[in-house]
């Protein structure tokens, strides 16, 4: 069994009866509680930088808690009953889904989610995408050298010998961006496939990671080659923090899927009316730039919006597969199931 760093709370916790209440910002008064608490599944300083620039732009405090985007699950079915934050912004979307399945979001038609277009949002009003970003490989130069290796270009490429030991991405069951991967690698291959390819990824494995982020600090010092993640963290790395001789990127070949983040409301939150102002707010061109001035180098929704150079790059080399979000987010139970079944993690 392979090293898990870290579980997110669990899922026996019994999900209380608040309902999502279907409202329009003008059909509804809520209280204001002089305080914004967000839920936040991107990287810390572009999160702490989101919420810093909305208490600047609106005059209401807020406070940011960085999650990865299975923790912001599990902490709202947690707290379903006594809810601590308002705002549930970025991470894999498929995870938000199963939060509006269970009653946990509340609906709200926020008027400036009119541009953004409807492959992009929620048709019932309960999240909205903010961007998205792609499922890649970062590798450190040096350990490919060593191992007299090329850098994967394919999923193949990670099962060979050399790599044995030297992978690492998040736990699917512990973040969204780890179901990503599985999602992304059944929807590519087929069920029956797709889950013998992870059984065989997972004995490559030197551990799995909490975060999508926990492959940083093994990958640049060297202590693994390989890490699965979003790339647009790995292009951050590489741009602005001196990693750009140390660090490359690649996509499969085969083709490989994406995440997109999103922005809702969470059901019962203490303060509806400031977590509206912040959805309208977010959406639009002159906050979805902010991400690329914190090294968040991704596909923004907004089509006024400024696509980061870096990002805009990727997207020449990138084969993506027509991933479904929807079909992701049903079936993310049994897929966990069967991988755990699978893997012994």
């Amino acid at each position: 069994m392979k090293k898990v760093t870290a579980m997110f709370l669990t899922s026996a916790m019994i999900v209380s009866s608040v309902a999502a209440v279907p409202v329009h910002a003008d059909e509804a008064e809520y209280p204001e509680t002089g305080k914004l608490v967000i839920y936040a599944g991107a990287l810390e300083d572009e999160c702490n930088a989101i919420g810093q620039a909305f208490e600047e732009y609106s005059g209401i405090d807020t406070e940011v808690v960085v999650l990865g985007g299975g923790e912001i699950l599990a902490r709202v079915q947690a707290e379903s009953s006594n809810p601590t934050a308002s705002i549930w912004w970025g991470g894999g979307c498929d995870s938000i889904m199963n939060a509006k399945d269970q009653d946990l979001m509340l609906q709200y038609y926020s008027p400036t989610a009119e541009a953004i277009p409807d492959n992009l949002k929620d048709a019932d009003g309960y999240w909205t995408g903010v961007y998205t970003g792609y499922l890649g490989f970062v590798c450190n130069v040096q350990r490919l050298e060593e191992l007299g290796i090329d850098a994967p270009d394919s999923w193949d490429d990670l099962l060979q010998e050399e790599l044995k030991g030297e992978i690492m991405f998040a736990a699917p069951n512990a973040s969204s961006t780890g179901y990503n991967v599985l999602s992304s690698i059944v929807q590519l291959m087929g069920e029956e496939e797709g889950l013998e390819y992870m059984t065989k990824l997972d004995g490559q494995m030197a551990s799995y990671t909490e975060r999508g982020t926990g492959w940083i600090t093994p990958v640049t010092t060297g202590e693994i080659t390989v890490g699965l993640c979003f790339l647009q963290d790995a292009v951050d790395l590489m741009v602005n923090e001196g990693y750009g001789d140390i660090l490359t990127i690649s996509t499969p070949e085969e083709g490989t899927g994406y995440e997109m983040g999103a922005v809702g409301i969470i059901a019962g939150g203490p303060d509806i009316n400031s977590a509206q102002q912040f959805v309208d707010w977010c959406l639009t061109p002159e906050a979805q730039n902010i991400d690329q001035e914190y090294g968040h180098y991704v596909f923004l929704t907004n089509p006024d919006a400024s696509t980061p150079e870096a990002a805009a790059e990727l997207a020449k080399t990138t084969n993506l597969i027509d991933i479904d979000f929807l079909w992701a987010a049903d079936h993310k139970s049994d897929l966990l199931e069967k991988w755990e079944e699978a893997t012994g993690n």
